[in-house]
């Protein structure tokens, strides 16, 4: 079996009906109606001479057309591999830029939707289900968490919080991190949550990086004093300084990575001790291949895996729900609940693929074993959202 082709699809469906940004976002009157204009998705399809094929998806925030380019450009490092060579195809992917500077962002997102899909492929032509593929499967269902609350009025969240824990849910996430001018009301929203969900809930608190040292401090013991089970991003992700300081002084778990791209990047912060819970995202992190590296890392720190999932397309759920089964370290899955959009759902959420991969029983996740990644994509959604 060889790679026979590599075909990219960009994806961007405008958002309706957006009245602010709905996470932390530095100078979000500006850039609220560049960053939350659409939702986005770039979607990579690997075929074999035979015409197995699989699909993957590079986590895209900003210009998908621009991580299809770059998927299009080290296409021909892939096809003619046989791909269960896929950690040498990794390699010689990577080592296309690397010395260029080019080993994160734009480029390592490209890298993760391709391996998605070498690995969905190798799925499919072995009849086996990825996370057999990566080890074993730890465990059939997943322990989740509902993602997230978002700034809205208090008696609006009471209600969310409340219709969540009615739904099943045991562990819901807030948004917090709205800055030094607001981190009283950050506060008054932590405390009020917990109120409203009781001690038996365990909730999480996310920063999206929106706050400097001194209030993500002043924030992180109001976390801990309401018993809040980590505190996610609080700093921007290049402070590593920032983040090691905050986890020896917090009693809370720091947690953070979705802003990370490789074992390099997660080595230098858990040498120095920036995170308690690791949060790479397949889609970004170098899919598969590198974040089963990522996770042996964490593990060999004694470090829990709790998998990015954010607003992300069901092709990275379906991924991310494979590693989790495949990881000794796995703590808990993201499944979001809310779309940016009050009125109108994400059709890269809700609609894209064919068959559902996140099936609920007895409030837990229960893994696809269907062959690859458990997904196939509906054509028709590609066309309709097609960038």
């Amino acid at each position: 079996m060889k790679i026979a082709k590599v075909e990219v699809f960009p994806l961007a469906v405008p958002v309706e009906g957006l009245t602010q940004a709905p996470i932390s976002l530095p100078h979000a009157d500006a850039l609220k109606d560049v960053v939350f204009k659409a939702y986005r998705a770039t979607l990579v399809r690997v075929t074999a001479d035979d015409g197995t094929y699989g699909i993957g998806e590079c986590m895209t925030r900003l210009a998908p057309r621009a991580i299809a380019a770059i998927v299009e450009e080290i296409a021909p490092v892939v096809v003619g591999r046989d791909p269960w060579d896929v950690e040498v195809i990794w390699e010689l992917m990577y080592g296309v830029m690397m010395n260029r500077g080019h080993n994160r962002g734009f480029f390592m997102e490209a890298i993760s939707g391709i391996d998605v899909a070498i690995w969905d492929l190798m799925g499919k032509a072995s009849g086996r289900p990825v996370c057999q593929l990566l080890g074993g499967c730890h465990r059939k269902r997943l322990n989740v968490y509902a993602s997230s609350l978002r700034f809205r009025p208090l008696e609006v969240v009471a209600e969310e919080t409340r219709r969540l824990i009615d739904s099943g849910f045991k562990a819901i996430k807030v948004k917090v991190g709205r800055g030094r001018d607001k981190a009283r009301e950050d506060m008054e929203f932590i405390r009020a949550v917990r109120k409203i969900a009781g001690d038996g809930v365990t909730l999480m608190a996310d920063a999206n990086c929106g706050y400097d040292f001194n209030t993500a401090m002043e924030v992180g013991k109001c976390l801990q004093d309401e018993g809040y089970a980590w505190f996610e991003e609080p700093l921007a992700p290049d402070d590593l300084i920032g983040y090691t300081r905050l986890a020896d002084r917090l009693d809370v778990p720091v947690a953070g990575g979705e802003a990370l791209f490789s074992k390099y990047d997660f080595n230098l912060w858990l040498r120095e001790g920036g995170l308690d819970i690791v949060q790479p995202n397949v889609g970004r992190a170098g899919g598969f291949t590198e974040c089963r590296r990522i996770a042996a890392l964490a593990q060999a720190y004694h470090i829990p895996y709790a998998p990015h999932t954010g607003s992300s397309s069901q092709v990275c759920i379906a991924a991310s729900i494979q590693m989790a089964a495949a990881l000794p370290n796995f703590l808990v899955f993201e499944h979001m609940v809310s779309d940016w959009s009050r009125t109108k759902p994400n059709p890269l959420r809700h609609y894209l693929l064919a068959d559902p991969v996140e099936v609920f029983e007895e409030n837990q996740l229960v893994v696809p074993l269907r062959p690859g990644i458990g997904a196939r994509v509906r054509e028709e959604v590609l066309a309709e959202c097609a960038a």
